[in-house]
């Protein structure tokens, strides 16, 4: 929890300079509101990662504006819920969060893969870990395969046209910037596989 919000802080003015170029450019100020907050109220009330998380959550959904509040919010109640009431946590476990991410991803949104979103590093980044571990892969192996496939899913949406949201309104001009929300997503996923793999 730490290092996410030390990432979100650090990056941004990034996220919303790539944010600008085709939306608000509210995305990192959003976001540092958000993690920001979470910082202040884990100092006054610690606990694990899945207190943690739900924090996160909480404030994300109640506290923050435009779609990745709602967003957000939901990726990370999901997860702190699926690691609550356990104190350790597997390679298993991991990947029951995330792909209870994914399923409940599915019902608030109607974005997928190519539309221009977080999706588009998000759901490579599911695959590749749960591909990894059916593959033979340790919990190493597996995170590190989440957290390239996440970066190769961020730099595709580069190419991309949107076709969701509110830089979906630019049809071609859409084309030629990275996605805020998928670099986010990337920065978040990469930062949990680095700290897991520092700790096994």
């Amino acid at each position: 929890m730490d290092r996410m919000i030390l990432a979100i802080q650090k990056n941004k003015q990034y996220l919303s300079d790539i944010d600008g170029a085709i939306g608000d450019g509210d995305h990192g100020i959003n976001m540092n509101k958000g993690f920001t907050m979470t910082r202040e109220a884990l100092d006054k009330d610690p606990g694990d990662l899945s207190h943690g998380l739900n924090t996160l959550a909480k404030i994300l959904l109640m506290r923050i504006g435009g779609s990745m509040g709602p967003l957000y919010g939901k990726i990370f109640k999901t997860m702190g819920k699926s690691l609550a009431d356990h104190h350790e946590i597997d390679a298993t476990l991991f990947r029951d969060a995330l792909n209870g991410i994914k399923d409940g991803m599915s019902v608030l949104s109607q974005a997928k893969v190519g539309d221009k979103t977080l999706v588009d590093a998000l759901y490579p980044g599911i695959d590749a870990y749960n591909r990894s571990l059916e593959e033979g892969s340790d919990f190493k192996g597996a995170l590190e395969a989440m957290k390239n496939a996440a970066e190769e899913g961020r730099d595709s949406t580069e190419d991309m046209v949107a076709r969701i949201g509110r830089s979906s309104r630019l049809g071609e001009r859409s084309r030629g910037v990275i996605d805020a929300g998928a670099a986010s997503c990337t920065l978040l996923l990469g930062v949990m596989a680095d700290t897991i793999i520092e700790l096994l």
